[in-house]
């Protein structure tokens, strides 16, 4: 376990309820994750310690590769969450066919603002703190140094950003928040708010608003990222997380040229990350097995990225390097699944306002059925688990004289005349779950 939740904890209704709907519908949800979370322990060992060297002025790079309902998801909303109450900013997006990380027409762009509108920080955990790390940048601007011209100190702290691509215009954007925030101007507040967030789309508009002949573009989205980043620190954060999922959907690109395009800035941001061009930024991303390792259309089809990514020669199964910049995630094991299940039904019925009736017993039976299906040990995820178990969870409670046994059984007889399961030795499912001890 890697929470410093106690076992068994009361959920705050709240909470319990984004869990168990979000986790019903298939979906990760953005809070309450500690009260879920079951192994993994080496996998967040890893990213928190990327966390410490991006606090220290590095940077980091990861991919995080599983399949479908393998758990991706969760566990970068579990870095996430991490991530944020060690002070980090963190922004998050999933790439789309509207979402990639270059484009002719607003791609990128368009996943520089997901980003920006998903900005969280521990107070505001739900996304949309931009405006609050600003103003909170300018509350320590003006504590750190009471006695002093404002300029000077302005001047000291826009000056390690000016030296950076676009360094000079983005100080110039901050300087105008923090002179509109002392002098009580909203709209031009409002304007530097509209700039970072990358809604200008002309250099006419900035220049009419600001006075800056320039504006974040598909071309240059990823330079301020890393301007934003180093700002982070001087207004009091650890540094900047950057989450990025479903590389997807740039596998599923039609056009070849389009999708290198889009690979080439991967290696862009990799290649700054880990030559020390970016300071304070980390950056994952989530992908299938696929989308990673194709060398006809996958990230691995980018020949630059291939040969930085690809396993050695010493790479085995069961040897885990986590230190490598791609993690494969492995299978949760079937105690800890059996964790999670327990976790989940005791949300479920303080949620609901009853106690607990499946013992032990019954959740491994659960297991056990869950297994039992042809395939599973390679094609059943956690995600499929939770949802069956959440809708037996459902079921029971609103039919509560349905018997958990007989609705399991005639589960299970019901597997076996289909063929999914003959509880015998030559079933793959059934005899890998024999195994299984509590």
């Amino acid at each position: 376990m890697t929470s410093e939740i106690p076992a068994n904890p009361r959920v705050p209704k709240r909470i319990a309820a984004v869990l168990i709907n979000s986790l019903k519908g298939g979906v990760v949800p953005r809070i309450g994750l500690p009260y879920v979370t079951v192994g993994r322990k080496t996998e967040i060992a890893a990213l928190l310690h990327d966390l410490d060297l991006i606090a220290d002025g590095g940077a980091s790079f990861r991919f995080l590769v599983g399949r479908y309902g393998s758990g991706k998801s969760f566990l970068l909303q579990t870095i996430r969450t991490h991530a944020m109450g060690k002070g980090f900013v963190v922004a998050d997006a999933d790439l789309s066919p509207e979402r990639r990380l270059q484009g002719t027409a607003g791609q990128g762009l368009a996943t520089y603002r997901e980003l920006i509108r998903n900005l969280s920080t521990k107070t505001r955990p739900e996304g949309g703190a931009l405006q609050l790390v600003l103003d909170r940048w300018v509350a320590n601007m003006r504590g750190s140094a009471p006695n002093e011209d404002d300029a000077e100190a302005l001047a000291l702290a826009m000056a390690p950003l000016e030296e950076m691509v676009h360094g000079f215009d983005f100080a110039r954007v901050m300087r105008a928040y923090h002179d509109a925030t002392i002098e009580g101007d909203d709209e031009r507040r409002s304007a530097v708010l509209r700039w970072l967030r990358g809604e200008y789309r002309t250099k006419t508009e900035a220049r009419a608003d600001l006075g800056i002949n320039v504006c974040i573009s598909d071309d240059n989205w990823y330079d301020y990222l890393k301007l934003f980043a180093r700002f982070l620190k001087g207004a009091g954060y650890e540094g900047m997380l950057v989450l990025i999922d479903e590389l997807v959907n740039l596998y599923k690109i039609p056009n070849s040229i389009t999708r290198q395009y889009n690979y080439e800035k991967i290696l862009t941001m990799y290649n700054d990350t880990l030559q020390g061009k970016a300071h304070y930024l980390g950056i994952i991303m989530g992908g299938t097995p696929q989308s990673i390792e194709d060398r006809r259309r996958g990230v691995y089809s980018y020949e630059a990225l291939r040969s930085r990514l690809a396993e050695g020669r010493f790479a085995r199964e069961g040897l885990s390097d986590m230190l490598a910049p791609v993690i494969h995630l492995n299978p949760l094991t079937y105690e800890e699944l059996l964790v999670l299940i327990e976790k989940l039904a005791d949300i479920h019925a303080g949620y609901f306002g009853y106690d607990r009736m499946l013992g032990t017993d019954q959740l491994v039976k659960f297991l056990q059925i869950e297994f039992g299906r042809v395939g599973a040990d390679t094609h059943l995820t956690p995600r499929e688990v939770i949802r069956d178990f959440i809708e037996l969870l459902d079921i029971m409670y609103q039919n509560p004289e349905t018997d958990m046994e007989a609705l399991l059984n005639s589960e299970q007889f019901a597997l076996t005349e289909s063929g999914g399961t003959s509880g015998d030795a030559g079933d793959p499912g059934q005899r890998s779950f024999a195994e299984f001890k509590i």
